[in-house]
């Protein structure tokens, strides 16, 4: 039977399907899960994903070796070591750490996933490696993008049309989200960092002067982790 790939355009969605029949990536471009694939390319030991921003305060007494990194409408948490910029996820920063991450978008759409088969995460960083290792899987796709507070989003959506191309070359077969993804992306692809500059997510990050968080997101290619849930944490594949 023909694999199929299907793209979720909000976590708000994930209702209508049932993950447990599905590998899942989750996307969130700005700026979880590019932190998250950079930071484990990077020799991040885990990063333990929370939805709450106080689960993630509470490992400062159960494991105060652990970094803690907290985000809120795209802002640092107060108290906590960082937030979602992919800049704090640098070797000298994370090699050989575990990271407690909670983020608006991105772990709150991976929560709403935890049945899936199995769960990896995406960003244009790991585009092709993730594609690839995909293609070989055999099993149906659920691409889902985290959105803004529930909401579509531009580039979570360019990502997941991204994805589909690859996929649908290997023959999978694609549903309309999917299939909407990734003529978006065919729109877009020629200078993504020229076509998100309409987004909402982008306006937001331009006011806390944060465009090189932006910049950064959309390299393509640049790492090869792929990172995935074992439990309750996210490891190197």
């Amino acid at each position: 039977m023909t694999n199929q790939v299907q793209v979720c355009l909000t976590p708000s969605l994930l209702p209508l399907y049932n993950v447990e029949d599905y590998i899942v990536v989750v996307i969130d471009v700005f700026r979880a899960t590019t932190s998250i694939c950079y930071g484990i390319e990077n020799g991040a030991t885990a990063i333990i994903p929370v939805s709450q921003v106080e689960e993630c305060s509470a490992y400062k007494e159960k494991q105060p070796g652990y970094l803690l990194a907290a985000e809120r409408d795209g802002e640092i948490v107060a108290g906590f070591d960082f937030g979602n910029s992919p800049f704090s996820y640098t070797k000298d920063k994370v090699a050989g750490k575990t990271i407690v991450l909670t983020t608006t978008n991105g772990t709150h759409a991976l929560h709403l996933s935890r049945k899936a088969k199995k769960i990896a995460i995406g960003s244009f960083l790991n585009l092709t490696a993730l594609c690839n290792w995909l293609k070989n899987r055999h099993e149906n796709i659920l691409l889902v993008c985290s959105g803004w507070k529930g909401n579509f989003n531009l580039e979570d959506t360019l990502f997941a049309g991204a994805v589909v191309g690859q996929l649908q070359l290997a023959g999978f077969v694609a549903d309309d989200p999917a299939i909407a993804s990734y003529d978006l992306y065919q729109i877009a692809k020629g200078d993504l960092n020229g076509y998100l500059k309409k987004t909402s997510h982008s306006e937001r990050l331009k006011k806390l002067g944060i465009e090189a968080d932006i910049a950064f997101c959309l390299n393509v290619d640049t790492t090869t982790a792929i990172p995935v849930l074992e439990g309750d944490k996210l490891i190197r594949l």
